[in-house]
């Protein structure tokens, strides 16, 4: 049996309902596919942070680093700034890990009605560059509390760190329709997004299977809006790519839905995957959290381990269960977190008993 330590962070808000919804089906799958992960609870977040000054120990990076995989729920509180759960847990895992790239997959799901009214299913891979770009520590504030008050916030945009996004984005899409569109701005914003450009642009070329079209963040987002099923992958800095992801989960139906991995494409620190949403203090608590988003996420983490046939299982189930009707409030349904996991459940078991009978029926040659 293939074994894989799971560090496991719950966090905050709704990230306590559906982690441990998700953790159910990836045992279930696991135990189909023979497969053992041995998840470890790790209770860091805003509660960490009110009761230690801190959203995780100062040891907790190394106690991570024992680890195959960290899977995360939500971070976020009204109790405590955005920027003291931010920088104290997720990126510092992010840079500590060298989890450069954020992959986010983004596609319509059958039985779930979308904002936007086509035909046309949309399909489409964000690789959103990850440690670096707008999201640097390098600036300040001065003057603080006088009128002149001001502060400065300094993009850092590397050879290496675009260089390795954009290898990453074109040999995806070079495995999908060949087409790659990266998102800049290099008509206002006169440094960064020019080296951008070029060092996107440069490396595009070594595939030659690959099209390359570099469009201007702000027409990429209306894009995405009118015609998303035309766009397959999409390469952005960190602050794009956060910003498109959020958009284009919410154009195929809820933000709920919509999973991501922090990856170390080459497996020397583990990868973290989550759900793009938040943790949603306004409905935590009442057992109507949507576990799609993390549900995919774990799906994504056992085809990041290597297990590709469970992966496909897990996002078949789940995919089915929406198929048939089951859905949560925030797409239009009145399942709650708890019903629905147990729809996925029960689906996961009627998908391997056909695959089963299937394997026991004569051959018809």
């Amino acid at each position: 049996m293939s074994a894989h330590r799971i560090a496991v962070i719950p966090g905050d808000g709704i990230g306590r309902e559906v982690v441990p919804a998700a953790i159910a089906c990836l045992e279930r799958i696991a135990e189909l596919h023979s497969l053992t992960l041995e998840f470890t609870p790790f209770d860091w977040g805003s509660d960490y942070y009110l009761q230690h000054g801190r959203m995780m120990p100062d040891d907790g990076l190394p106690q991570l680093a024992l680890h195959d995989a960290i899977y995360l729920g939500a971070v976020g509180s009204p109790e405590v700034p955005d920027a003291e759960t931010l920088w104290g847990l997720l990126i510092p895992i992010r840079r500590e890990f060298q989890q450069y790239i954020n992959l986010r997959p983004v596609k319509t799901l059958d039985g779930v009605a979308a904002p936007l009214a086509s035909e046309h299913p949309i399909d489409l891979v964000i690789v959103r560059e990850n440690n670096e770009g707008e999201y640097s520590e390098i600036g300040g504030r001065m003057y603080r509390g006088l009128p002149q008050e001001g502060a400065v916030q300094e993009a850092v945009f590397t050879r290496l760190g675009v260089s390795r996004a954009a290898h990453y984005a074109a040999s995806l899409a070079a495995s999908r329709r060949g087409r790659l569109t990266s998102a800049t701005k290099s008509n206002g914003i006169v440094h960064t997004m020019p080296f951008w450009d070029e060092i996107v642009a440069e490396t595009v070329s070594l595939y030659p299977d690959v099209t390359l079209t570099a469009e201007h963040v702000d027409a990429l987002a209306a894009h995405l809006v009118l015609k998303p099923w035309t766009l397959d992958v999409i390469v952005a800095s960190n602050l794009f790519g956060d910003i498109l992801s959020d958009l284009a989960a919410a154009v195929t139906g809820s933000i709920g839905l919509a999973p991501s991995a922090n990856l170390n494409p080459e497996g020397r620190y583990p990868s973290l995957f989550e759900p793009i949403h938040g943790s949603a203090p306004d409905i935590a608590g009442n057992g109507v959290a949507n576990p799609v988003g993390q549900i995919w996420s774990g799906a994504m983490m056992l085809e990041h381990l290597g297990h590709t046939q469970a992966a496909r299982h897990l996002q078949t189930a789940f995919e089915a269960v929406l198929r048939d009707g089951v859905r949560t409030r925030d797409i239009g349904g009145t399942a709650s977190t708890a019903e629905f996991t147990e729809a996925v459940l029960s689906m996961i078991d009627a998908q391997a008993d056909e695959q089963v009978a299937g394997l026991s029926r004569p051959s018809q040659r």
